[in-house]
């Protein structure tokens, strides 16, 4: 039995403005509608449905997925989208994959055998990704740790190298041993790599028992399984969500795996995979998904080109044309634009980083922001008014609040809503609109099948999202 175990974090900063801190590209509906993770949920629902079948056990402990507390409610929505259950690891904050890994390992039983995924990962032949975890199973249930090495097409120097030895079995398509693990080379470097041989890309893709985990990082990272231990020994839960304790969790070193663990340990094995895989790490990995014109240009979205060539656009709503250019990438969004020549699109983070330095708010929140009943969608301010679009899903309700700043004006222009202000709870459809006091308890809920949408005014002295006084939550939020 195989249990999946799905790390979901990283900021994915190289793809923004599309993903920014508060949605991260791996929560990002970027191929064929659908996220990363969802994607790599259904990669996986083969090993869930296996180990559901082989077992009397609880749905729930299936699969585990180690997330950010900010974005459970996109793990979780997620995992409802493509239908599968499991646990959901919070992180107190983030500190690599070293810890990350060692909580999924402590909530696991010790034998059971690990198969660690980024979330935000792209390989589109699933079958060929099973047979390819096949062939590292016997080398785990051994106690070897298996890592998995994509076959490289080019040079690249944006990928971590393995440079592999000697199959460990008959069969040259399973494990081989492992002579060292290489830093991300620059150009030359990765050139003389490839054609020397016997290297492949450091996928990040990891099968292990629970206990060989466990007695890894004891043997190497003492420290970092000392304090996953604590922080788990004090862990609450709280439905599918698991809370390691904060404090001693907060004392943590921050370290990946691979120098924590894999490149100390003598029992690390390589699987070769040579299907199609992508990190979707820059915009050139995103563009190489979409299939290009005759002037191998890439389109996503209203996008259209003239008299331009090698050039993406990603446009997520009103139309981008790009006339007389050569290799740029335009990704556009509501409330950002990025224009960059293709040669660049490793450098997009450090643009991040100085937009950040200097307050921008776009480098860390997009204009329409998620929330675990729907979302809302800021349209436009002023000094004393805020208008939103909000989308609330069926079945789904806001908390129960109040605001001592702002009054609220609501239209419904899809959907049926139920409104409760003060004492009176009430219903309204199309076209129908009501006024929300200042300082009134009140609530909006989507009693319907379909998504309900309503277009909000806000008008008062201050209008930030922390004047809500929340008095009841489906959510558990408090602020």
């Amino acid at each position: 039995m195989v249990t999946p175990v799905i790390l979901c974090g990283g900021s994915g900063t190289r793809l923004w403005p599309l993903s920014r801190k508060s949605l991260p590209k791996q929560f990002v509906p970027l191929i064929e509608n659908k996220s990363l993770l969802e994607h790599t949920l259904i990669r996986l629902k083969g090993f869930v449905n296996d180990s559901q079948s082989n077992t009397n056990e609880s749905p729930s402990s299936s699969l585990i997925c180690v997330a950010a507390e900010e974005h459970r409610f996109f793990v979780q929505s997620a995992m409802q989208n493509v239908s599968v259950n499991g646990t959901i690891i919070l992180e107190p904050e983030a500190k690599n994959t070293a810890p990350a890994m060692a909580l999924a390992a402590l909530v696991a039983k010790s034998d059971e055998l690990l198969l660690f995924c980024p979330a935000d990962h792209h390989i589109a032949d699933i079958e060929q990704f099973h047979r390819m975890v096949s062939l590292g199973v016997e080398s785990a249930q051994s106690g070897s740790i298996v890592t998995f090495g994509v076959t490289p097409s080019f040079p690249s120097t944006a990928y971590g190298y393995i440079e592999t030895g000697k199959a460990t079995g008959a069969s040259q398509e399973g494990p081989k041993s492992v002579k060292r693990f290489i830093e991300k080379p620059d150009a030359e470097r990765a050139e003389a790599l490839i054609l020397g041989g016997n290297v492949l890309w450091n996928a990040g893709i990891f099968l292990i028992k629970a206990s060989t985990l466990l007695k890894a990082l004891k043997d190497h990272a003492p420290d970092i399984l000392d304090v996953c231990e604590k922080s788990m020994n004090h862990a609450q839960r709280d439905g599918d969500f698991v809370r390691p304790e904060k404090g001693s969790f907060a004392i943590c070193r921050s370290q990946s795996i691979d120098y924590a663990v894999m490149e100390k340990d003598s029992s690390v094995v390589v699987v070769p995979f040579n299907g199609q895989w992508s990190d979707v790490g820059s915009w050139n990995a995103v563009a190489n998904l979409a299939p290009p014109d005759a002037h191998g240009n890439r389109i996503v979205g209203p996008g259209y080109t003239h008299e331009s060539t090698n050039t993406f656009i990603h446009a997520s709503a009103r139309p981008v044309v790009a006339l007389g250019v050569d290799n740029l990438l335009i990704i556009d969004t509501p409330d950002a634009l990025l224009v960059a020549h293709s040669e660049h699109a490793e450098q997009v983070k450090e643009v991040v980083a100085l937009l950040t330095r200097e307050g921008v708010e776009q480098a860390v929140q997009h204009r329409r922001v998620a929330r675990p009943w729907g979302w809302y969608d800021s349209v436009d301010n002023g000094a004393r008014f805020q208008v939103k679009r909000i989308g609330v899903k069926p079945g789904a309700s806001l908390s129960l609040q109040k605001h001592h700043h702002r009054a609220e004006h609501w239209i419904v222009v899809k959907g049926t809503g139920r409104i409760t202000c003060g004492e009176k709870v009430f219903l309204l459809t199309e076209n129908q609109s009501t006024y929300i006091p200042i300082g009134e308890v009140h609530r909006l809920e989507n009693p319907g099948t379909i998504e309900l949408e309503i277009i909000e005014v806000q008008s008062g002295s201050y209008l930030g999202e922390d004047d809500i006084v929340r008095l009841e939550d489906n959510y558990g939020r408090t602020a």
